[in-house]
């Protein structure tokens, strides 16, 4: 009997399933300051299944700037996008249905 009250805390009943993501699906929305007002938007942590060129095409055209693909030992692909394209990145993402809420962290100022 005390087993399965136990077995019961080990899980958290109220918990959304979007909200049990672990930090490997986690996608980082990152904003870096360059020089005087300029700033970088950078996208790290998408699925390796996602076409990374297509979503970088999207988010050219939607947000009429500027991006590049750079690739990292650690972390994988990593989108960049000139300006602070944070909250549009973020819109675009979950209205696409590419990440749910629970899985985007949002970095930068």
């Amino acid at each position: 009997m005390s087993a399965e009250i136990l077995n019961i805390a080990a899980r958290d009943p109220f918990l959304d399933a979007s909200e049990q993501a672990t930090d490997s699906a986690k996608v980082h929305i990152r904003v870096q300051q360059r020089n005087g007002r300029k700033c970088i938007t950078t996208v790290a942590g998408l699925a390796d299944e996602l076409d990374v060129k297509r979503i970088l095409k999207a988010f050219k055209k939607n947000f009429s700037c500027n991006g590049a693909i750079t690739t990292d030992e650690e972390i994988g692909q990593v989108i960049q996008l000139s300006g602070d394209q944070r909250a549009n990145v973020k819109d675009f993402l979950v209205d696409e249905e590419i990440c749910t809420e629970g899985q985007l962290v949002i970095h930068g100022f």
